[in-house]
């Protein structure tokens, strides 16, 4: 199912997007050395039902899941990259944490992520990791347009990301969004210029860049959910949601 929103609806995305971005800046100023995950999804929790949103995960039970994720937040560490289940454990100097988090005010749904290192021990290697799937984010935003198509996006997502040396996964990537958090259409992290389904104006689009640092294959953890580098690499992952307007992409997911 492909969504098209009316102004009405997009107003409301646009509330819901800098919800959830408020969140995710909210979760990287509070997550520190020592920090519990599981506080963390307690604390994405209460920010979610103060704002009298609702989960998109607490429920959500894919046929690539084990069960419903039970949770608020996917919270990954170090070569975790997806779907990261929140488990007891506490931050330490230097793990790389990504953060993504799904919400749903007024009946919209928004996605994003944020990766960042944990404390002072900042490796050049995950800084330059992580700026490269912000640099790949901004390069997909770029390219949506109400004249582009799908693997426009997917081209300039991927030119950065191949560019910086990385292997590119394409089993998981972008989405569609809107009433509910996963539509059509996919939004791969690489493609072909000028191929796939042309973009319209009312479309919502979740892109996400994500890598892993020598290596394009996951693994499922023995919780059933996240997925972690074959290798045991880092990782890192970016993802914004945007609007498709008349004169090119709005982003939702920014913080207030």
């Amino acid at each position: 199912m492909i969504e098209i929103l009316d102004h009405a609806q997009l107003e409301r995305a646009r509330a819901t997007g800098r919800l959830v971005g408020d969140i995710l800046h909210a979760m990287k100023d509070r997550a520190r050395v020592d920090t519990n995950l599981l506080d963390i999804d307690r604390w994405v929790k209460g920010m979610i039902l103060e704002a009298g949103a609702e989960s998109c995960y607490v429920d959500y039970a894919p046929s690539f899941g084990r069960g419903p994720f039970g949770h608020y937040v996917c919270t990954a560490v170090n070569d975790a990259v997806l779907h990261g289940k929140p488990h007891d454990y506490r931050l330490v100097d230097g793990d790389l944490l990504t953060l993504d988090l799904a919400a749903k005010l007024n009946g919209v749904a928004a996605d994003a992520a944020v990766s960042f290192v944990v404390g002072q021990d900042h490796s050049s290697r995950d800084r330059m990791m992580i700026e490269c799937t912000e640099r790949a984010l901004a390069a997909g935003i770029a390219a949506a347009g109400p004249r582009a198509r799908v693997g426009d996006i997917s081209h300039a997502i991927g030119t950065v990301l191949a560019g910086a040396g990385y292997p590119i996964n394409l089993e998981f990537g972008g989405h569609g969004i809107g009433t509910t958090m996963h539509q059509d259409p996919h939004v791969p992290n690489s493609g072909r210029r000028r191929r796939g389904f042309k973009l319209r104006p009312g479309m919502l689009l979740a892109l996400e860049p994500w890598v892993m640092a020598d290596t394009d294959r996951l693994i499922t953890d023995s919780d059933g959910w996240t997925l972690r580098s074959a290798t045991g690499c880092r990782t890192a992952h970016s993802e914004h949601t945007i609007a498709i307007t008349e004169h090119g992409a709005e982003i939702l997911t920014r913080p207030s």
